[in-house]
């Protein structure tokens, strides 16, 4: 073999040590980047379930879940999506509001939440104006309504909502100009500013809702006239009692349904509570049944009526009617004939016999 020859084979394994040299050194540097970035913990995740880093359930077995920085799936039940465990629910809407068909809102919004427990006790003395009656309502400082402030909640609005008719007439002048002075007093008490509709507009309103009222409003009555006694209120509480009416309220007997309903009332004719002592004996009772305020009956005035003789048998009375004539058999078919066309005026104008709107208004 020649020189030339030897010094070629002993080039070519030269250059076989020299890359296999470093490959070496690059495969040692690429391991220790990787161990750089990932220390090693001296255990396998795999078989002992703690990744490095997160706290130990000691003596507790954890079940496989999501890593606390991916986003875990929503909680469904029953299609629809359930708030987490520990989440917090969110706050509902009171469902009892003012009611724009018969009642104008006055708006007070504060500069800063106002505590509840101070709120309440300011508004309180808020409840009526003049024969109109006032409700406040609420909005919690996180746009929650409410239709009565609660203790613990900080509210950032006040709604005092006007009543604009009742039997007493249309919401006048004055009446609207004291529940506005109420609403600035609550304003000025708390750094707040107040809103309202134009006087003018709202009075407008008032009387063509009591125009509406003062069609629609009618009471059919009864009266009990003593035959041969005057009675004594004992007497007539008994009869009563017995008849099925139930306790005193406003100085008359409720005659209320298996709803609860009050369908006619039973009090004295000269206007006496029959709670009072009053005169020793009565000679006159009446009832009365109050069309918008009782839940429509096709045979309202049959149902009093029957109640009616009953009772006269019991106290020895004649029933006549508002003309003080003796109330003709057949006479309570023609009469719940025209009750039911005044029922169904009602509903068409938005008062329903028996509703709260028209226990409000007929109030």
């Amino acid at each position: 073999m020649s020189d030339l020859q030897t010094g070629l084979i002993a080039l070519g394994v030269l250059a076989i040590v020299v890359v296999l040299g470093l490959n070496w050194w690059q495969d040692r540097r690429a391991r220790k980047q990787i161990q750089d970035g990932f220390p090693d913990s001296g255990k396998d995740p795999l078989l002992h379930g703690v990744e490095t880093g997160l706290p130990k359930a000691d003596g507790v077995r954890r079940e496989p879940g999501l890593g606390a920085g991916e986003i875990a799936e929503p909680n469904i039940v029953g299609g629809i999506e359930a708030p987490a465990e520990g989440a917090a629910v969110p706050q509902q809407h009171d469902a009892d509001e003012a009611d724009e068909a018969c009642e104008t809102v006055i708006d007070v919004s504060f500069l800063e939440p106002v505590p509840g427990d101070e709120l309440a006790a300011f508004t309180q003395g808020i409840r009526h104006a003049g024969q109109k009656s006032l409700r406040v309502f609420a909005e919690t400082a996180e746009g929650v309504h409410r239709s009565a402030i609660r203790s613990g909640e900080n509210y950032a609005s006040v709604q005092v909502a006007v009543l604009l008719a009742n039997r007493s007439g249309p919401l006048s002048a004055g009446e609207w100009a004291e529940a506005l002075s109420r609403s600035r007093v609550l304003a000025d008490r708390f750094d707040g500013t107040v809103e309202a509709s134009d006087t003018q507009a709202v009075l407008d309103r008032a009387n063509k809702l009591d125009a509406v009222c003062a069609a629609l409003d009618a009471q059919v009555g009864l009266t009990l006239v003593a035959s041969s006694r005057r009675w004594s209120s004992g007497d007539v509480l008994t009869a009563a009692r017995e008849a099925g009416f139930s306790s005193i309220h406003d100085g008359r007997l409720p005659w209320v349904d298996q709803d609860g309903a009050v369908r006619f009332t039973l009090g004295r004719s000269d206007g006496v509570s029959l709670g009072s002592a009053g005169p020793a004996t009565i000679g006159q009772l009446s009832l009365v049944l109050d069309v918008p305020r009782a839940p429509a009956h096709e045979h309202a005035f049959a149902q009093m009526a029957q109640v009616a003789r009953g009772l006269a048998t019991r106290l020895e009375a004649t029933v006549v009617d508002d003309n003080g004539r003796p109330l003709a058999d057949g006479a309570e078919a023609a009469i719940d004939k025209q009750l039911l066309a005044l029922y169904a005026r009602l509903e068409q104008s938005g008062l329903k016999a028996g509703s709260v709107r028209a226990l409000r208004v007929f109030g």
